[in-house]
């Protein structure tokens, strides 16, 4: 008798919850020594739920395929000298603002899921985390590829690796990563996966991409809708996470908040670099950075931290102070 076919549910229990095991010859908590230390109390590393429902085969189908598209977009925006339709050439700043700022963090956001993925010993969120770290490394390698066209009529922009370790604004989201990089596992996935992804990811991705559509830059554009649906599968993860840890202890409450207050904090900070863009690098103007602080962080935000109440987790302390800021941040830091 042939065997059955696994329906879709099995198939996908096999091909991600099935690949765990119990180490034999070496104790787990030798093999996982780094989701201990920071306190947090995991009872039932199974009542994890994933949040992408991906297996790693129709991952990568789904990816080749926003390839193609993004790559079909790129030769003809190169082809029909797409570097003469854009407003200005000063908006070519804000595209070195976007290659020094913004994809470092991508790499490094690569790098810090890829260590979360192996150190968590649930095996839900470590296939998760590999996704996202492999999701993280095509962000940096699209977003370089897609603005090295520019490269080839506007100086400056090959030296965005050279300017890493040179450039003063650089210093605040450098240390934002490098810090939440050597922080424990769970820190990371709160920083990264909630903080950072959720809370404030469209504060980050929106207004670039409103503002290369509003200058003609349109290889930009369509970078950020294949980036996008990566986008919501992170910020999908983020909301996981943080559910998962408030229903496992009632201890976890205190450490995870916070963990919140800190790297909302943090972000904020980050961000000041996009606040900067909109106010004064914009040949044609989007909006201002406080009328996107108010759509994207105070309303949406504000319904994120209302429906997280019911797990006792309250907004990130000092979002008013960050509010306040959002009218003069930007003029600051230029």
């Amino acid at each position: 008798m042939a065997a059955k076919k696994l329906g879709l549910k099995q198939r996908y229990a096999h091909m991600t919850r099935g690949l765990d095991w119990e180490t034999s010859y070496q104790p787990m908590d030798k093999v996982f020594p780094y989701d201990t230390f920071e306190g947090i109390k995991i009872k039932d590393w199974s009542a994890w739920e994933d949040p992408f429902r991906l297996t790693m085969d129709a991952y990568w189908k789904f990816q080749a395929e926003k390839e193609r598209k993004l790559y079909a977009v790129l030769d003809a925006f190169a082809q029909n000298n797409g570097q003469t339709k854009i407003s200005d050439g000063r908006y070519a700043n804000a595209l070195k603002l976007f290659l020094t700022g913004v994809s470092p963090l991508e790499y490094s956001a690569h790098r810090g899921f890829a260590f979360a993925g192996r150190h968590l010993r649930g095996v839900g969120p470590r296939v998760a985390s590999q996704q996202q770290s492999v999701d993280e490394l095509r962000h940096f390698q699209t977003q370089a590829h897609t603005i090295s066209h520019y490269n080839k009529f506007f100086d400056g922009i090959s030296e965005f690796s050279h300017m890493h370790d040179r450039v003063w604004y650089l210093s605040v989201p450098k240390s934002f990563f490098d810090d939440a990089r050597s922080a424990g596992p769970f820190e990371y996935m709160i920083a990264i996966g909630f903080a950072f992804e959720y809370v404030l990811t469209n504060l980050l991705f929106v207004p670039f991409m409103s503002g290369a559509a509003y200058n003609g830059d349109m290889s930009t554009v369509t970078f950020g809708f294949s980036a996008q649906s990566d986008e919501s599968r992170h910020m999908t993860l983020g909301i996981e996470v943080i559910k998962f840890l408030l229903e496992q202890h009632p201890d976890n409450l205190p450490i995870v908040q916070k963990w919140v207050d800190k790297w909302f904090w943090r972000g904020h900070k980050v961000l000041g670099i996009v606040a900067m863009m909109m106010d004064y690098m914009l040949p044609k103007k989007v909006m201002s950075w406080r009328e996107a602080w108010d759509i994207y962080f105070t309303e949406a935000g504000g319904s994120l931290f209302q429906d997280l109440a019911r797990y006792g987790l309250r907004p990130p302390k000092y979002a008013d102070q960050a509010t306040v800021e959002a009218d003069h941040v930007s003029h600051q830091n230029w």
